[in-house]
């Protein structure tokens, strides 16, 4: 049997191949398929390096680059597949690489291991995949930030232990989200920079006596730099473990917006309406609008979170350096890349898309004594200390409930039997609106304050949108 027609990269030191079973568990070609386009770039530059620096002729990496860009066109064209019974992806392309060339192919792997390979193809997948989604979470900001614009003035309930607290509008909570997600691709961008190393030339785990040029491939590849140890480079799962808590909590955001949606589109809350193409129905009840698509985005949220922790179990018990267990890493990061991206577009579809009733959310406050805080501010400016101030304002909310009636409804004299303190002014910081506007400190929910805070968010969401694609940029 000549070299190209084995199964495995190994073998000469092996009596007996694989047994079927163990094949079976243990061959990966349908996860890491993926990584076809990463595999035969990494392997043109590789080949590109050792002809210029003379490992092999120039005619030699020639006819494998021409080789290798072949099996490009071919897969991305669906003339060719790999065998179902290849080990990997590696091995695939090599296979068809001898198919191709014959003994040539072999060495195309001088000075270079699997190892470093599935390390290197692994970083660069996954380098473009926090640009993709990067590209997704700034059109979910930019959404945010434009139903923020239109509703600076728009009033809603604020909540704590989601009980009426504080008139807030619309806009300034929908900023709350945006900042959160802007924290997202922050650490996004931070994870990435961390991620832009290059493994290949580590080999095996040891480097190679072969005179390799590590700061061409790591370039040519648009890393920062190579790794610096090469026993780190090949058994380093940092970056992937990273991304899994970056994409845990994008999701763990992207759920806690979703409950929102959820709630406010019951009829006890009535404060959106999601789009007929967000939702469905019921297969038994014809009136229901169900908010599917939102509560699939909240459910897959465990899934992120699962995979977070499956990944460092599959780490925390690892010595140096490769072991197979890493080949396990994959499957929970494509998973929870499979669900983010659309988890993240199928957010601003919706957010776009929603309805909002506006006046239900206005109704909700009244008589729901969210404007008791400015009560008591308004005593604290005419001098009495806050505490007592909290307390005399407690003692109106009892007698208001006691008489059936809100705190928009009282008037001047109901108030001076509480305390000589209140003057006509004081009604005029009674209403919502009133609560809303005066709220003008840094942060605060006032509409100029929103305005500002977007301005600031647009700004951040343009220079991390800026960093991201440098990264991604080869150099």
């Amino acid at each position: 049997m000549e070299h190209h027609e084995h199964h495995q990269m190994w073998g000469g030191r092996f009596e007996e191949e694989l047994a079927p079973d163990a094949f079976a568990y243990s061959h990966s070609l349908p996860v890491d398929i993926r990584l076809w386009k990463q595999d035969i770039e990494t392997s043109l530059v590789h080949v590109r390096m050792l002809g210029i620096k003379g490992i092999i002729s120039t005619h030699e990496a020639n006819t494998l680059i021409s080789a290798l860009l072949e099996i490009h066109d071919e897969i991305a064209n669906g003339r060719w597949m790999p065998s179902a019974e290849t080990e990997d992806i590696h091995t695939a392309i090599e296979q068809r690489l001898y198919e191709k060339v014959g003994a040539l192919a072999g060495k195309l792997h001088t000075g270079r291991s699997r190892n470093d390979l599935v390390a290197t193809d692994l970083r660069l997948w996954l380098r473009e995949m926090a640009l993709k989604l990067a590209n997704h979470l700034y059109w979910l900001c930019e959404t945010l930030m434009e139903i923020a614009e239109e509703h600076t003035e728009t009033l809603l309930p604020g909540l704590t232990h989601q009980q009426h607290a504080q008139p807030v509008s619309l806009g300034h909570h929908m900023m709350a989200h945006c900042w959160a997600f802007l924290r997202d691709m922050e650490r996004l961008y931070q994870a990435t920079q961390r991620m832009n190393l290059c493994p290949l030339g580590s080999g095996a785990l040891a480097g190679t006596s072969f005179p390799i040029d590590r700061e061409l491939t790591a370039n040519e590849l648009g890393f920062h730099m190579p790794t610096p140890n090469s026993m780190d480079a090949v058994s380093d799962r940092d970056f992937v473990a990273e991304f899994l808590f970056v994409g845990a909590m994008m999701m763990l955001h992207l759920s806690r917006l979703a409950q929102e949606l959820i709630l406010w589109s019951t009829p006890e809350y009535g404060f959106v309406e999601l789009a007929d193409s967000y939702t469905t129905g019921s297969s038994m009840m014809p009136q229901k609008k169900n908010p599917d698509i939102a509560e699939l985005i909240r459910g897959r949220s465990a899934l992120a979170i699962g995979n977070l922790t499956g990944m460092l179990a599959l780490l925390k018990a690892l010595p140096l350096t490769y072991n197979r267990d890493l080949q396990d890493d994959k499957t929970l990061l494509f998973q929870t890349v499979d669900i983010l991206l659309p988890s993240v577009r199928l957010m601003s579809a919706m957010l776009e898309t929603a309805e909002w009733n506006t006046a239900r959310m206005r109704e909700a406050l009244q008589g729901d004594f969210s404007t008791a805080t400015d009560l008591a501010d308004y005593l604290v400016r005419k001098g009495m200390p806050f505490r007592e101030a909290h307390h005399l304002v407690g003692q109106i909310v009892r007698a208001c409930i006691q008489q059936g009636i809100g705190l928009e409804a009282v008037d001047l004299e109901f108030l001076r039997k509480f305390s000589p303190l209140f003057d006509p002014d004081v009604l005029e910081v009674l209403s919502p609106e009133a609560s809303m506007r005066a709220r003008t400190s840094y942060g605060g929910t006032a509409p100029e304050s929103v305005r500002a805070q977007i301005e600031m968010a647009r700004a951040a969401l343009q220079v991390l949108e800026q960093r991201l694609s440098d990264l991604h940029t080869p150099v």
